[in-house]
């Protein structure tokens, strides 16, 4: 069975966009603000990919 993470970091970010990993960071906290999230919280891949706007299938073959 192949397990697929279900978070995101900005590390990941980075590779999805090429921008940097500090752009990554600030991408998490928007999302955290827009998802009425506390800072220590997790960001899915789901909430991502509906606040980029980028398929999860297309995020999910960039994290491993």
């Amino acid at each position: 069975m192949i397990k697929k993470r279900c978070v995101i970091y900005p590390k990941d970010i980075q590779n999805i966009t090429g921008r940097s990993e500090r752009y990554g960071q600030v991408i998490l906290s928007k999302i955290r603000i827009i998802f009425r999230k506390k800072p220590h919280q997790f960001v899915t891949v789901d909430e991502f990919a509906e606040f980029s706007g980028i398929p999860k299938d297309t995020i999910e073959s960039f994290i491993h």
